[in-house]
């Protein structure tokens, strides 16, 4: 079976692009996510994991949407290849049934991983510009009113309440929460 895989980070973006390609392809199956591909926490890849038989063909736009690191695609790669399911990519036209193809995957995961890379360095550049402007400041504070959370977290430290029904009085979430706990020395 010719089964495709489509991935667009978020939601906003459209996988219609994507979508066309495999249609040109004959895909029998499709598997849809809208999620960031930096990792393999995906729902639908899950269940195109999980659906493929030996003899199937697993068809991509390109690398970039089954994988974002070289270490996750190499694997991904390997436990098709284990269940005997072939690999296609067809913008690096890669087909892992030969040794060229395994090979050039391999550069390709490669240069996958090195643009990611690039896109969150140039993005921690710019921030680090916009700060040094005074154009970035962050994300504003959670405003909380201080006498209210020092007694919710009196009340939390001495047992009277969870540390969620805290969270929730004071209407923060955890991260923040604590972090305020922390900065307040309660």
């Amino acid at each position: 079976m010719r089964v495709g895989y489509v991935r667009c980070s978020t939601l906003e973006q459209n996988e219609a692009r994507q979508l066309v390609m495999m249609e040109e392809q004959k895909a029998e199956k499709l598997f849809v996510d809208k999620t960031s591909g930096k990792n393999t926490e995906r729902q639908e890849f899950k269940a195109m994991m999980a659906f493929v038989r030996s003899g199937d063909i697993v068809i991509v736009e390109s690398i970039s949407r089954i994988a974002r690191n070289t270490r996750d695609l190499l694997s991904i790669i390997e436990e098709l290849t284990n269940k005997g399911v072939e690999f296609v990519s067809l913008k690096e036209n890669i087909d892992t049934t030969t040794p060229t193809g395994r090979f050039m995957l391999t550069v390709f995961g490669a240069l996958a991983e090195l643009e990611r890379e690039n896109i969150l360095e140039r993005q921690r550049e710019g921030i680090a510009i916009a700060k040094a402007e005074g154009k970035y400041k962050g994300r504003k504070p959670v405003a909380v009113d201080e006498e209210q959370f020092k007694a919710v977290c009196k009340r939390w430290r001495n047992g009277e309440i969870t540390a969620v029904s805290a969270m929730k009085e004071v209407g923060l979430k955890p991260n923040t929460f604590y972090r305020r706990v922390k900065e307040l020395e309660l």
